[in-house]
């Protein structure tokens, strides 16, 4: 922002921020070239949405939403992108002789007088999220890609006539040669940019013995998107492992690698790349990491209340141990992630061991696992513990030897966070002490655990609300005194949902504060059935229960909720 000094100053005079959490975005700064309200953001310590309320109370500016906007071609004609990214502006609408502005920071004049000598109109400002214009940007300027078709005019099958099963090393070669052939190449690119275009969370591509074909997974539902040529498949695959600087001679064998995609001015997206040989050939699945989408808020993220504040008090804990688990695609690693970020200060030493690296976090130390030379969890911790630290990540509980060093680490004065993958809270319990870990030391070590799904929110667009029969209410797990009063929207569909009746996902929690009372029903051998009960009785939420809650506030729907918990 143009007056990033009086921003600060203000945030703080307010008491929406305090002085030290200033002092971080400012040194975050320093090494991201980002405007304050972005570092402030990306901290967590303050939403997009209470920056622009309160520039637009400070200054008696009117806020918008910029994602409500359908704004006309013939108002982004008066102004180029490029002075639109310059001062992170967008044109929003005409009114007579008046052009309204939507600005990240209304009080930049040069932007302003820059627009009015461009224009010729007055200058009305209203003032919106930086991330708003970033995306109302990308949206509304952004060149419209080539279509599947359009790619596949430019596809001639005699070219392609190619046998993947012989080895030679000119075979090699012409593979080579055909993966940098114009389709496969923008068949490629279509691929990678269309994902980001409709928010996917992986892309699959596919191999079986007469066909292939592309599917998204978005919003945690996987959709087919495109069936390329057979022909295709080799070049289309080696083009993939070229970008990712894989060995395309290797068709065998699995391999693991990553991309990097530069997308307009200082955004990168990155993509997790895993081959892997499968009856009729490779299948690739390609996992987009965006920094710039990850939520490191956890008011955000989807806890109530009661329960963030059971989980903040458990990160802040000086010693013990904090698991996360789920699922693969739950949400556990942006959970942890969020509670590095809340806990990264300039006075602790936090060491991380994750497999992969999915985000680099700025002041963490970030140490990536590679199983072949034997630095797993297992030797990480091992060396972490000798790193002199204060909070440790290890990114999976998966055997004995990892599960008794953490509970050492947590039992000897550090803050160790991990994941697990089992169905709920209580069961987590049990897996532990499958492993080979004794119940005393378990009681001892754990300090909380919390188990959470990702559920698909409606689309605000095109919901609508039902009544459905009160045995539908009663076998989701409804109490009957809540019945009446218990509102339900369902899915419609529209074109801002892509008639999916979805738009983004919100997570449900299970928060288990492992208190006395479940220590001892640990330490006397009682079933997982036994703790769970108990830890309801003591006031635990739920994942059903937590996305009854979600329902009942609009949020997502009865199918939703079914789809990705149990009944308690």
């Amino acid at each position: 922002m143009a007056n990033d000094g009086r921003l600060g100053e203000l945030l703080v005079r307010e008491n929406l921020i305090s002085l030290a959490e200033l002092r971080k975005a400012q040194e975050m700064q320093k090494t991201s070239g980002e405007n304050l309200a972005k570092s402030l953001t990306k901290l967590g310590v303050i939403s997009d949405q209470d920056i622009t309320d309160f520039l637009s109370s400070q200054y008696n500016v009117p806020a918008i939403d910029l994602s409500q906007y359908e704004i006309e071609p013939e108002i982004l004609e008066l102004i180029s992108k490029e002075v639109c990214e310059r001062h992170k502006i967008i044109p929003v609408s005409r009114a007579g002789t008046s052009l309204i502005l939507a600005m990240s920071d209304p009080t930049n004049l040069h932007a302003i007088d820059d627009v009015k000598f461009l224009t010729g109109y007055n200058i009305e400002p209203v003032v919106a999220s930086q991330a708003s214009i970033e995306a109302a940007l990308e949206k509304h300027y952004s060149v419209p890609g080539a279509t599947y078709d359009e790619v596949m005019d430019g596809f001639n099958e005699a070219e392609f006539d190619f046998n993947a099963e012989e080895e030679s090393q000119d075979n090699i070669l012409e593979l080579e040669r055909l993966s940098e052939d114009a389709p496969v190449v923008r068949l490629v690119n279509l691929i990678l940019v269309n994902a980001i275009k409709k928010h996917a969370s992986d892309i699959h591509i596919e191999s079986y013995e007469k066909a292939m074909r592309v599917r998204y997974r978005v919003d945690g539902v996987l959709h087919e998107e495109m069936k390329p040529p057979m022909k295709l498949r080799n070049a289309l695959i080696s083009r993939i492992k070229i970008m990712s600087k894989l060995d395309i001679a290797e068709r065998r064998l699995p391999q693991d690698g990553r991309i990097k995609l530069k997308l307009g001015k200082g955004r990168e997206m990155d993509y997790r790349v895993s081959v892997l040989p499968t009856l009729f050939g490779e299948k690739v699945v390609m996992r987009l990491l965006d920094q710039s989408n990850l939520q490191l808020d956890m008011t955000k993220l989807g806890f109530d209340p009661d329960p963030l504040a059971d989980f903040k008090k458990s990160i802040h804990s000086p010693y013990g141990m904090c698991l996360v688990t789920g699922p693969t695609g739950s949400g556990k690693t942006t959970t942890l992630y969020s509670a590095l970020s809340d806990l990264n200060r300039s006075d602790v030493n936090i060491s991380t061991a994750e497999d992969p690296v999915e985000y680099n976090l700025m002041g963490i130390n970030q140490v990536q696992m590679h199983e072949e030379i034997g630095l797993n969890f297992a030797a990480s911790l091992r060396s972490f513990l000798r790193q002199d630290p204060d909070i440790i990540m290890v990114g999976e509980i998966r055997d004995f030897e990892t599960a008794e060093i953490a509970v050492k680490a947590a039992l000897t004065g550090h803050l160790v966070l991990s994941t697990l993958h089992t169905n709920d809270a209580p069961s987590t319990i049990s897996r532990m002490l499958n492993m080979g870990v004794e119940p005393f030391l378990v009681t001892a070590s754990v300090n909380l655990i919390v188990a959470q799904r990702l559920g698909r929110k409606l689309c605000v667009e095109c919901k609508r609300e039902i009544k459905p029969e009160k045995s539908v209410l009663i076998d989701a797990g409804v109490p009957e005194a809540e019945l009446a009063a218990f509102r339900v929207f369902e899915p419609v569909g529209c074109p801002a949902c892509n008639s999916s009746g979805y738009k983004g996902r919100v997570a449900l929690y299970e928060v288990m504060k492992f208190k006395d009372e479940l220590k001892d029903l640990v330490l006397q051998g009682c079933s997982t059935a036994e703790l769970k009960a108990e830890a309801i009785r003591l006031g635990m939420q739920t994942l059903r229960a937590s996305g009854l809650k979600k329902i009942k506030e609009g949020i997502t729907s009865i199918a939703e909720v079914l789809r990705v918990s149990a009944s308690d």
